[in-house]
């Protein structure tokens, strides 16, 4: 990341709230949503592209369409939480697996929180015997399992400035 523009301004963020619901949105559209000339979007996007502002541009999958329709938290708590190493170990370890779709290190009484995608059930008892049971360096896991999701998403709030105010 080549580091965060020294600041922000309105288009900026009308820029980022257009192309966090679609990258695909042409700039010439942008353009004529928030007063600028394509030539204008087109380097602010290269710029916050660079900056490392717009970190990548993905498209989000249905789960549901793709058979993964079980969705769990798991909390676990590391046996020795205080090396290092056994920390990044872990984390390097959730990293790898598919199914691990958003891995926190986190304050409190566990020290991670991971969200899990599954077929079934089934699915996820095979994934958590191999990923908590047996582990040396895990003390205790723990799941909740969603029943309905009211919200996901990966756009942020925008409607205040970010560092600066143009």
């Amino acid at each position: 990341m080549a580091g965060i523009p020294a600041a922000l301004d309105k288009f900026d963020r009308q820029i980022l709230a257009w192309v966090q619901q679609d990258c695909r949105v042409a700039a010439e559209t942008l353009a004529a949503q928030i007063g600028l000339s394509a030539t204008a979007v087109q380097r602010r996007l290269r710029r916050l592209r660079e900056a490392g502002v717009i970190e990548r541009e993905v498209a989000v999958l249905d789960p549901l369409a793709l058979g993964l329709g079980v969705s769990v938290w798991v909390e676990v708590q590391l046996a020795v939480a205080s090396q290092q190493q056994l920390v990044d170990g872990f984390a390097a370890r959730m990293s790898q697996v598919p199914e691990v779709q958003q891995c926190f290190y986190v304050a409190g009484p566990f020290d991670f929180l991971l969200l899990l995608r599954c077929e079934d059930t089934g699915h996820f008892e095979r994934l958590s015997r191999e990923l908590f049971f047996d582990q040396p360096n895990i003390r205790k896991f723990r799941s909740t399992f969603v029943l309905q999701e009211c919200k996901r998403g990966a756009a942020l709030p925008l409607g205040r400035p970010l560092l600066a105010d143009g």
